[in-house]
């Protein structure tokens, strides 16, 4: 894939994972568990203010706001690893300390919106979780330099679209019009079982001006398993005119499909097994937003949708899939 990015973390309890940001931003997503970021940017030039950062209408603030998430510089309560300072990741600047952020995280993907910390290019960072968990780092090749920042669970916003069958739930955390970044969109969608989400296909993988978007997406899933039986569910990628992508997959739990064209969808839950993904997406546009056209044959069916109800499993965290 040439503008997206995607690493998955299985953290041992009080493991360190070190990571470099080269050209492309990240952010550090949990999927299970807490862990705190700790963020150095390399020598180069300052960070630029993100376009949108103080005015983006209703769209929640993206700056740190808790003080449980912000630990700010590394100090006492914060430190930074030995090992991050033996590399000699000083910064830019003398004397300047590591950002600092610690993630709550949540128990699972389908246990509601979680914190999240960003990472901008050229810098270095360190993933520490105490307890362990399991940790997303979703990131786009980008041009321009942000600030760290962090992103509170509590400013997510979570949508509920389609009906009926088709009801899915979707985190927007780093939507284009909720978190500023260079190029990266990412959000997590989940659907219930037996449901079909990512439908009616679509695509991005053409540039049209107000139209359609050229954006690679990956696709992260981790399937609900029904007691000791595990989950399991269906992805579908269809040829298009700007590409060839040809898939039919079986997915479970760790299992990620690339899209670097194509119509994409459905996203199928087989019955009894609720279906999470994570949506990473970027492309070469200057323009950072996602724009989309639904495959002729199947976008009548948004049309049906009106007068059915939204699946009453939705919103996650419900009281069936807690159980």
């Amino acid at each position: 894939m040439s503008w997206t990015r995607l690493a998955v973390l299985e953290l041992a309890p009080g493991e360190v994972y070190a990571h470099e940001c080269g050209e492309s931003e990240w952010i550090v997503l949990p999927l299970s568990g807490g862990c705190v970021v700790s963020c150095r940017a390399l020598p180069g030039p300052a960070p630029q203010s993100p376009a949108g950062l103080q005015d983006r209408g209703s769209a929640p603030d993206p700056a740190p706001q808790t003080p449980e998430g912000l630990g700010g510089a590394a100090g006492p309560d914060h430190p930074a690893s030995p090992a991050f300072e033996e590399r000699g990741f000083g910064g830019g600047a003398p004397n300047t300390q590591p950002e600092v952020f610690q993630l709550r995280g949540r128990e699972g993907v389908f246990g509601g919106p979680t914190d999240f910390a960003y990472l901008p290019r050229d810098a270095h960072a360190e993933i520490r979780s105490a307890a362990g968990g399991r940790f997303a780092l979703a990131g786009a090749r980008c041009r321009r330099r942000l600030p760290a920042r962090y992103g509170p669970a509590g400013g997510v916003p979570v949508e509920l679209r389609g009906a009926g069958q088709c009801s899915r739930q979707v985190n927007n955390f780093a939507a284009a019009e909720a978190f500023p970044a260079d190029r990266l969109i990412a959000v997590e969608v989940l659907t219930p079982g037996g449901n079909w989400s990512s439908y009616p296909p679509h695509k991005h993988d053409e540039h049209h001006p107000g139209e359609e978007s050229r954006l690679e997406e990956i696709y992260y899933f981790e399937i609900a398993p029904h007691g000791d039986t595990p989950g399991l569910g269906y992805q579908r990628v269809s040829p298009s005119p700007a590409g060839k992508t040809d898939v039919l997959a079986e997915v479970r739990t760790g299992d990620a499909v690339l899209i670097p064209d194509g119509w994409h969808g459905p996203s199928i839950a087989a019955p009894g097994h609720d279906m999470y993904y994570l949506n990473v997406m970027a492309g070469p546009g200057e323009t950072r937003e996602w724009l989309i056209r639904d495959h002729p044959d199947h976008g009548w069916i948004r049309g049906s949708w009106d007068g059915q109800d939204i699946d009453p499993r939705l919103p996650f965290p419900s009281e069936e899939a807690t159980r």
